[in-house]
């Protein structure tokens, strides 16, 4: 039986993909919602479209103050926070010798600061009301893959900040999940894939499942139910339970091979095309 019925949830990165999606399947649940992201005007479109079960703020989750206020607009409107979704992430292209690296510090402020400050804001309403907080981690948490170090490195650090925040807050009775996707078919990989030829290449020579793309709707139902039976883990498709059982032969020599024979060819030609493209990131990051 469904619990979602009248818990307040707090989404960030919300106005778009995973967020948008998982914002309407809650409110279809009978979930009142708080929605925050960046990115003003779909954000409010989202909230037309929702109407008085949604309240939206337009909040950078690098900004601990931001946050804070989002939250009490929250608790304002709704009485409290009980279920919270730290969803909001971006990602750079190329090497680590090409790399931007303002937008490499970028992508950890917001994949890794940002789910602190998400927790940090929210943590004592879900004290009080005994909440729950899936952390949006990634496959890449434990499948690293050359040329977005900084999506690597920022989804393996939020995954074992969920593990440590659910040692510290079980007692409170406040559950904690992280959730580990393959890749989505969201506007963060139709970026890479539309700016880099070398990025569907790079998925395409991927071993077994690993470069394949599920739809948003796979994602946002294994969401909904995480946050409804509370789940420690999720993962998206169902096979990222066994990449996650098998990581340590993923992250051996053993496990190096397949990419490796390609590397030669496939980095240097992303890192001219970052160079080309004279950003290490999509545009629509750049424009927030």
């Amino acid at each position: 039986m469904s619990t979602l019925s009248n818990k307040v949830v707090f989404i960030t990165g919300a106005a778009r993909g995973i967020g948008a999606e998982t914002a309407r399947a809650l409110a279809a649940r009978g979930c009142r919602l708080v929605l925050t992201d960046v990115d003003a005007v779909p954000l409010q479109e989202l909230q037309i479209e929702l109407g008085a079960v949604a309240v939206t703020v337009v909040a950078d989750v690098r900004d601990l103050d931001a946050m804070n206020r989002a939250v009490k607009q929250g608790i304002d409107a709704f009485g409290g926070i009980d279920l919270v979704l730290a969803n909001a992430g971006i990602s750079s292209y190329g090497s680590v010798m090409q790399v931007d690296p303002a937008t490499f510090a970028r992508v950890l402020d917001i994949n890794i600061l940002g789910v602190f400050h998400t927790v940090r804001a929210t943590l004592p309403s879900l004290i009080e009301r005994k909440g729950y907080v899936l952390v949006v981690s990634s496959l890449a948490a434990f499948a690293a893959c050359p040329g977005l170090a900084s999506y690597n490195a920022s989804k393996a650090g939020v995954e074992h900040f969920a593990n440590a925040l659910r040692q510290e807050v079980t007692y409170q009775g406040v559950g904690v999940g992280s959730a580990h996707m393959a890749w989505i078919d969201t506007p963060l990989v139709r970026d890479a894939k539309s700016d880099l030829a070398s990025f569907s290449e790079m998925l395409a020579v991927m071993p077994g499942p690993l470069g394949k793309t599920t739809s948003v709707d796979k994602c946002v139902n294994a969401f909904v139910e995480g946050l409804d039976k509370r789940k420690r883990k999720v993962y998206v498709p169902r096979w990222v339970a066994v990449a996650e059982f098998f990581r340590g032969i993923l992250n051996s020599a053993i496990g190096d091979r397949a990419l490796l024979e390609h590397v030669p060819r496939l980095l240097p030609k992303m890192d001219a095309e970052v160079a080309e493209l004279g950003r290490s990131t999509s545009k629509r990051n750049t424009a927030l």
